[in-house]
């Protein structure tokens, strides 16, 4: 099974050659004012040059509005976009039919009858990323480092589609692929030396990681 794996979060020439380098099948921009890792659009287009032909581009947003999402979508040119708010079933398929553009939707889990939550959505986003529920006081809906109980995932059916995220990192990515084996994974905080500064070499562990990992399942 193909393995996509996702760096979220880029904002420099550095991390985004190391992504690329390490074999990235996305690269995530986040839209998102009070994340350390928010970046300009226009900034964020330039930046995904590198990524044309190599990786798919994915617009991080939350709860935004139709002109803020405009803009990046005018800059940026994504191939996805990923909505990391409250956005409504409705809203997904407003945003899809605005855009032409497939979406992932981002859906917090803790325990098992969170999954739940998705069946709304099935249908109607063409993918699910599943990070852990924010800590208690963040200002951030992703990115806080936090991991959830993978074993819940095993109750999911085969047929959705979705990227693992929160709290991954080159120590724990072979538990993780042991115990959810997910389709997808989204890493941002896991690679970075300080909030919002991805560390080139740390991409490279993980990918080193994800690779020592799958080769010792494939064993």
């Amino acid at each position: 099974m193909t393995l996509d794996i996702k760096i979220c979060g880029l904002k420099t020439d550095a991390a985004m050659a190391a992504a690329l380098a390490g074999g990235a099948s996305h690269v995530g921009f986040i839209f998102f004012a009070k994340s350390p890792r928010f970046i300009d659009p226009a900034e964020a287009g330039r930046l995904r040059q590198a990524a044309n032909g190599r990786a798919k581009a994915v617009a991080v947003t939350v709860d935004a509005d139709d002109a803020f999402l405009d803009e990046i979508v005018a800059e940026l040119r994504p191939d996805m976009l990923q909505l990391h708010g409250a956005e409504t079933p409705a809203r997904v398929v407003e945003l899809k039919g605005r855009y032409g553009l497939p979406v992932m939707k981002a859906l917090p889990l803790s325990k098992a009858s969170d999954l739940e939550r998705i069946k709304p959505y099935i249908g109607i986003a063409d993918r699910f990323l599943f990070d852990a529920k924010p800590p208690k006081g963040s200002q951030l809906p992703g990115g806080n480092g936090v991991a959830f109980d993978w074993r819940i995932l095993a109750g999911l059916d085969g047929g959705v589609d979705y990227m693992l995220s929160g709290g991954l990192n080159a120590a724990n990515i072979g538990d993780a692929l042991r115990l959810a084996n997910p389709p997808g994974i989204d890493i941002s905080s896991g690679v970075e030396s300080a909030p919002g500064v991805k560390d080139p070499a740390l991409i490279e562990q993980f990918f080193r990681a994800v690779r020592a990992a799958r080769d010792d399942r494939a064993a």
